[in-house]
């Protein structure tokens, strides 16, 4: 048996979130000494596939390289991947995808087609079929056990520890991809190009909240910090209903799911749905005016007072 781990990448490299689809899967192949296969499906693509084959712990990169999977449209993904898995030679059976926008897309219509369950948001392996998922906004831990043959799941990778990039030595085995369904089209991508690490993968995060006030102030008092620290720069929902950023600074239960090193949050009362989003951080500093505020309650070290005092002095102390 074999575990398939669908790769996030932009054709020419990998996202990180493959590197912890791969940790996951890792922890599954110590059960039952299963190998590893990443499934680059793209167009160009040999870039991310080179990427792959370094990827510590892979045994096979698989390269499906077709002009209808350039965009990454979930119906040509899922198409091909289900050729490949419902080929009995290649004996396949877990399917891990990464829990982003794109993997959430492509996981359950795979699972459809195959007619097993799914799991979702996987945080934890307890065993090779037994596996936990937080529920009621990570308030709680269910712990899941799938019967199926054939394993879909989604895997929330900031809660494994990603696998190295370098170190592997895997080969390129050439796909041929399926046929264009014909039931979606690509029109055009708006993609935001930032000078700062991406939200999801970030080593440090800033985070602003409504109690910054403005727009203006958020770029004002936490743009600095941010460069001091080399963070991303993040948002509550609340700060993002506000028109402060945009939505695609968002964390938290409806928005991106983070774990840093360090997450500073500002100027956030700590809602459940923020907290459900970066909870996981390993050291989160909170900044606010309310000492009864709920962000106390998760964080490592708090101060409070006036952001606009207390911010300020942080970035002159650094």
């Amino acid at each position: 048996m074999t575990i398939l781990v669908i790769a996030e990448h932009d054709n020419a490299s990998l996202k990180d979130a493959t590197l912890g689809a791969v940790a996951a899967a890792a922890l599954i192949a110590t059960f039952m000494s299963q190998d590893i296969h990443v499934l680059v499906a793209g167009h160009n693509a040999h870039g991310a596939a080179e990427a792959a084959t370094t990827i510590a712990g892979v045994a096979k990169v698989l390269l499906a390289d077709a002009p209808q999977l350039k965009a990454g449209l979930a119906e040509n993904v899922e198409a091909t991947v289900l050729t490949l898995v419902q080929n009995p030679a290649k004996n396949y059976s877990y399917i891990l995808v990464p829990a982003t926008a794109h993997g959430k897309n492509v996981a359950p219509r795979i699972a459809a087609k195959l007619d097993v369950a799914q799991i979702s948001d996987v945080t934890g392996v307890v065993s090779a079929d037994t596996f936990e998922r937080p529920i009621y906004a990570g308030n709680a831990i269910a712990t899941v056990q799938l019967v199926d043959s054939m394993k879909v799941m989604t895997v929330r990778t900031t809660a494994f520890d990603a696998v190295a990039k370098v170190g592997g030595g895997a080969p390129i085995e050439q796909l041929e991809a399926a046929p264009d369904r014909g039931i979606s089209q690509f029109v055009n991508r708006e993609a935001t190009k930032l000078d700062r690490p991406e939200l999801t993968s970030a080593q440090n995060i800033v985070s602003g909240g409504r109690g910054l006030g403005s727009g203006e102030n958020y770029a004002t008092v936490l743009e600095p910090l941010a460069d001091k620290l080399g963070a991303a720069l993040g948002a509550s929902r609340a700060a993002v209903d506000a028109g402060y950023v945009p939505n695609d600074y968002q964390v938290g239960q409806t928005g991106k799911i983070v774990a840093p090193q360090l997450y500073v949050a500002v100027g956030i009362s700590g809602a459940i749905q923020h907290l459900a989003g970066m909870k996981d951080s390993k050291f989160i500093v909170a900044v606010n005016k309310d000492p009864e505020a709920p962000i106390f309650s998760v964080a490592d070290y708090g101060i409070v007072g006036d952001l606009f005092g207390v911010v300020p002095a942080l970035v002159a102390g650094l």
